[in-house]
């Protein structure tokens, strides 16, 4: 154990993923937005309800979502971008991947 003038403390908010009603905030917020879209793209009570009734089902959707993994949608994106990379079934003997580079 360090000496007691050695010792930092480790805050909370510094480490915690950053959550939005139990879903991760960019999907949280873009959730509404497209519930608020598609209630506001008819003005009458049914369209309002279908995005009520959207945003509820999305919402329930990225709470188990982020109950898995809390970076669950910048770790797929983070799988596609390096999917070129990496081949599917690789194996020593397999031969290299072919790359389209145009960068």
């Amino acid at each position: 154990m360090p000496p007691e003038h050695l010792r930092l403390p480790l805050y909370g908010a510094m480490h915690r993923p950053d959550l939005m009603a139990g879903c991760e905030r960019t999907l949280f917020l873009t959730s509404g937005l497209i519930a608020v879209l598609i209630a506001l793209c008819g003005l009458t009570w049914w369209t309002s309800l279908a995005g009520f009734g959207i945003w509820v089902l999305l919402v329930g959707l990225l709470r188990a979502m982020a109950r898995s993994d809390p970076h669950l949608s910048r770790v797929y994106l983070r799988h596609i971008r390096y999917r070129p990379y990496y081949a599917a079934l690789a194996s020593p003997w397999s031969p290299p991947p072919v790359l389209a580079c145009n960068r």
